[in-house]
């Protein structure tokens, strides 16, 4: 067995941000940006009102000013802003020429339809005007490689006219849940059989983590059919396998992926739960593809994607290979630890206090087919290998879920 630091070493050294692609501004949500951004044009592209009034010029001393035009946004004017005149502006019109500043239609006083007082006293030159280049210019970037593309960035893309632009693709990840126990969740139980919570479970969290979730359907404890299945999952950037990878009789999955060409990393990490975990790479026909044996129980299953292979899927959209976030908490209550492995417990984690200090409520966990207990989890507190008795107040680490 290896440690979680070493095992999180070999996943590290394995992968790398997948080959960028040119992707359109509808599927760019959430992924990254493989290259710079550079505006090609300037923004605004030119003066514009700020807001609803008239453009004037602040030296014109007339007592009023005649209103020789009304521009609104999409239009330019055709006309320029001259002694004794007026030109009436909305948001986001271009200013005409002539024009040193814009003020507001509701600081102005009519005088008829086509007049208004001259309202130029203290109104400074740039007034209520959007200068052109203002918020960037031609050739300036604005959004930096690695960025994590939101809403926002899509419209400033949309703004500068980048319809495209290249990013790291979505990882494809398949998923394939074996054991001939198991049935669907829509079908009835037989004697020995359970239904099959791990593919939904993974499914979901991979879509979670804003990859492809590839559904490959349930291996049965068959060499033909896991082998036609696996190989299937081959094709993609990751295949995670539940169950099959301990060291029963119908244990077959290592195996087959050795005759699949998959060269294993590690087999069996020092934790609880998650011990027979495998991890494996195959390289084959220009692609990369990370292998994770997951074990069978659904809390070792989830246990082990949240440690192992969810910092590999962010590492390979693009973002920094990082282990699971912790928190320092207090443990809100004794806990007795006992084992050579360290365990990763559910927990319940509370809002902190008013000293900002998080409370652990470890709870009352079976093992780990106690998928029920996991719901009601916020957090899995990290407790070291060893026999030991923790008190109330001791701190402790906890990765929230």
């Amino acid at each position: 067995m290896i440690s979680v630091d070493e095992a999180l070493d070999h996943v590290r050294r394995s992968v790398a941000p997948l080959p960028s692609v040119q992707t359109p501004l509808a599927d760019l949500l959430n992924l990254r940006l493989a290259e710079p951004v550079a505006s090609s044009v300037d923004s605004p592209p030119f003066d514009k009102s700020m807001v609803d009034g008239y453009a004037i010029d602040v030296s014109d001393a007339s007592a009023t000013l005649r209103e020789i035009e009304l521009v609104t946004a999409g239009h330019v004017p055709a006309k320029a802003v001259s002694h004794g005149h007026t030109i009436r502006v909305m948001t986001g019109a271009p200013v005409p020429a002539g024009a040193s500043a814009v003020v507001k239609w509701e600081d102005c006083e009519l005088i008829s339809d086509e007049a208004i007082r001259n309202p130029a006293a203290g109104i400074k030159p740039g007034s209520c005007i959007l200068r052109r280049g203002s918020s960037f210019h031609a050739g300036q970037v604005v959004l930096e490689a690695g960025k994590r593309i939101g809403p926002l960035d899509i419209a400033l893309l949309a703004e500068i006219g980048q319809a495209e632009v290249m990013v790291t693709p979505r990882p494809r990840v398949a998923v394939l849940p074996t054991g001939d126990e198991l049935v669907a969740a829509h079908e009835p139980l037989g004697p020995g059989q359970i239904r099959n919570s791990n593919g939904p479970m993974l499914l979901a969290a991979v879509a979670a983590a804003g990859a492809t979730a590839i559904d490959l359907g349930v291996g049965c404890d068959d060499p033909d059919d896991l082998r036609t299945r696996i190989n299937q999952g081959l094709a993609s950037d990751v295949l995670l396998v539940s169950g099959g990878v301990s060291a029963g009789v119908k244990d077959l999955v290592p195996g087959i992926l050795a005759e699949l060409g998959v060269e294993e990393q590690f087999h069996q990490v020092r934790i609880k739960p998650g011990k027979p975990l495998y991890f494996g790479v195959r390289h084959a026909e220009g692609r990369r593809t990370l292998v994770f044996g997951l074990p069978g129980n659904p809390v070792s299953t989830f246990v082990s994607y949240q440690l192992f292979v969810l910092p590999a899927l962010r590492a390979l959209a693009g973002a920094p290979f990082e282990p699971a976030a912790t928190q320092r908490a207090v443990l809100a209550m004794p806990f007795e630890h006992r084992g050579k492995r360290p365990t990763y417990h559910p927990c319940r984690v509370n809002a902190p206090t008013e000293g900002g200090v998080l409370h652990l409520e470890p709870l009352n966990w079976r093992g780990s087919a106690d998928l029920a207990t996991l719901t009601r989890a916020t957090h899995l507190a990290a407790f070291p290998a060893g026999d030991y008795q923790l008190v109330h107040g001791d701190a402790i680490d906890a990765i929230p879920l």
